[in-house]
Formats: C-alpha cells, structure tokens, sequence
C-alpha cells in the first residue's frame, strides 16, 4: 500500500519487489480495496495508475480497507461459526470438551466430515478471549466459555469524528461498522489520510507509551535503501496539522538525547523493559516544548536561536494581528503600534520557521536571526525574488 500509495505508483519495471509477477498481484489487491478510487492514464512510457480521493464526497478515509482485509482459512471459518453458534447468547456457558462434542456432532451429517483436535479448538478459544469476543471463567478445574456481553456504542458523531481525526483512527472505523448506516455530520477540508498506513507501528508505540516501556524500533532511510536498529523511549506523537506527518518523539540512551523520528520511516516496534526514568524524560520533554516550533531539537537549551520580525499593517488589517496571536506557537507577539507588530522567539532550530515567515513577505519591515547564515541565505532568497520580478528591492531587513 504505501509503494503504491504514499510514494507514487509504479510502472511494473520501476516495482522491484520480489518477482515481476508482484506487480501486476499487488496492483490487483489494493484496487479490491480502492477501485472505486483508482484512476488511470496513458504515458508514453506505458499506463499510469493513481488515486483520486474527493473528501466532499467520501467522507471517511478509504485507506482503513488495508486493516480490514484478512485471509482465512476453512478451518477457521468453520470453527467461527460453529463456537458462536454454540453460544448463541450470554448466559450459555460451555466447557471445551462440550465445545468439542458439539462440533463433532454438528459436522457428522457430512459424508467427509471436517474434525479438529482439541489443541485447536483450545488456541481459537483462546484467540477470542484475548480479543475481547469471549469470556472464559473458571469452575473448579473446568474452564467455562461464554460470549461477552454486548458493549454499548458511542454515539456515530464521536466515532465519525475520531475515526477520521485521532491517531489509529481505524479503531473507530472498525466499531463504525457494526454501527450500521447513518447520515455523517463531517467533512474535512484538510484530510491527511497517510497516517492510516501507520496505525499498526502507532498502536504499539501507545502501548509501550503507557506501560512506560523502552522500544526496539526499526527504521528506513528510502533515500540510501538502509535500515537501522535502535533502542529509544517514546515519549510523545506529535502530528503536523500543516501536512498530517506525524513524529514520534523519542529519548535515545546513545546520545542522552530527545530526538524527533517520521513515523513512516518505522519498520516494526518491539516493546522492551520497563524505563525507570520515564516521567523525568517526559517532564524534561516538556520543558523542551516551549523552544520547539516543528520538531526540531538540534543544538539542545545552550544553543538556542533568536528569532524576530516586525510586520506592519493597514488599518483594514487588523486580522494580521490576530493571525500571529493564533499562530505564534511558543513564540511572543508584541504590539508595537496600532499598525505594527511584533514577532519574537527562541528555538532549537530557527530554520523551521522560514515557511512561515515567508507568507508576511511585504509586511515584514524588520528582521533578525542571531544564526547569522540563515539570515543572510533568507535576505539572498528575497533579493533572488525580487530580481524575478523585476523588482529593485524590499523593506524587509
């Protein structure tokens, strides 16, 4: 999904995975999933495929139709069946060998019946208890199995909302579905549906998270094709509301840091032991947080960058005033006149907001780095603008 999602689909010579023939099966199992989404173009170099998601009109992420996909074999769809049949309601409770005799006098009927041996049985028993279908109580030496009582839902707007919204939103897409048919009350301008990919990876850091766990994560660098292994502690998600990426934030032990790592670029987690010092690297994260724009922790407390910039505005513009006091993150706003603001900040990394700053361009009258390369490369990119334009010059600076 992500090679042929999140990265570009592929022509069958640029897909490298496996055989030739992965191609043209991988292709297939994701437009199971997303043909009503899927699009296709002729190039010159051969077809093209793509997909098209209008969030006016599908207003849940299709992307959740990769977790919900999963293979089966008869085996367990014949003993799925059969044990829920069984225990049809609540209050009928059957010992595993009742549940065998059951079975075996169900599936007799058949010429060539179908039989299992109780090691089976015992592991789907208890595959359904882990998940939460079954409950098994103990009578004496005998183990009882009863369905679970049925849960009550949440209202359809909470799970239309955080099925669409929260990280491993895909839970509630899964409890959606057994909500049946409804008229949603959302729609998203800005829908980041990537993450959905992650959700796996993002599960069990929120496991480790609350079990106050070190974790061995596996990560990719797509640039060079290397993978690495490494032992952090997850402390924090943060998530982009510019792009939708998100970041796990992590103490590494190797260089007693805080570091930021892409979500998508973790392969697997692996929850290890318990972490003494948890809630001193957490409390020290916050701390970190009134100097972090994005998620850059680069040159840590002695290093930090000073930021400022001075905008001016009309008198009709009153609304620039407000959009840096609603955008200022842990930045200042100073008001310096009925037409003039001020901006100022200290951060790790000063090079996070050249983004934003850029979008005051013509109202910014004054502008300060105390990282002196970034200044001037800033000042260099504005003249190289003007230049463009034809234009001899700007007030900013």
């Amino acid at each position: 999904m992500r090679e042929f999602y999140v990265y570009g689909f592929k022509s069958r010579d640029e897909f490298t995975h496996k055989s030739a023939r992965s191609y043209d099966d991988e292709r297939r199992r994701v437009e199971s999933w997303l043909g009503d989404y899927m699009r296709f173009r002729q190039m010159a170099d051969g077809k093209r495929v793509s997909i098209s998601i209008d969030s006016r009109i599908s207003r849940h992420d299709p992307l959740y139709q990769a977790w919900k996909a999963k293979s089966f074999t008869d085996g367990d769809i014949t003993l799925h069946f059969l044990i829920f049949d069984f225990l049809h309601d609540s209050d009928t409770q059957l010992s595993l060998n009742e549940i065998m005799d059951e079975i075996d006098r169900r599936l007799s009927c058949f010429d060539a019946p179908k039989t299992f041996d109780a090691s089976t049985v015992r592991k789907k028993l208890k595959e359904y208890v882990s998940q939460g279908l079954l409950r098994a109580e103990a009578h004496g030496k005998t183990i009882l199995y009863r369905r679970s009582d049925t849960a009550n839902f949440p209202c359809t707007d909470a799970l239309d909302f955080f099925s669409e919204a929260a990280p491993c939103g895909v839970i509630g897409s899964f409890l959606l579905d057994k909500a049946g048919a409804h008229e949603g009350h959302f729609a998203f301008k800005h829908h980041y549906i990537t993450g959905t990919l992650d959700s796996e990876i993002l599960c069990g850091l929120f496991e480790a998270m609350r079990g106050r766990r070190f974790v061995q994560i596996e990560t990719v660098n797509r640039r060079r094709g290397r993978t690495a292994v490494q032992r952090v502690v997850p402390l924090r998600l943060f998530i982009s509301v510019q792009n939708g990426r998100q970041y796990l934030m992590a103490y590494v032990p190797r260089n007693r840091r805080i570091d930021p790592v892409r979500l998508d670029n973790i392969l697997s987690v692996k929850a290890g032991e318990m972490c003494e010092n948890y809630e001193r690297y957490r409390q020290k994260l916050d701390q970190m947080q009134k100097h972090i724009w994005g998620v850059s922790t680069e040159g840590g407390a002695d290093q930090l960058e000073h930021v400022q910039f001075t905008v001016r505005y009309g008198s009709d513009e009153e609304h620039i005033h407000r959009r840096l006091e609603r955008e200022k993150r842990c930045g200042k706003i100073e008001r310096v006149d009925a037409h003039t603001s001020r901006f100022s900040a200290d951060v790790y990394d000063s090079g996070e907001l050249i983004p934003w700053i850029r979008t005051f361009i013509c109202r910014i009258v004054e502008i300060h780095f105390s990282n002196r390369e970034l200044e001037v490369q800033f000042k260099k990119d504005m003249d190289a603008m003007y230049r463009l334009y034809g234009l001899s010059g700007g007030d900013e600076g």
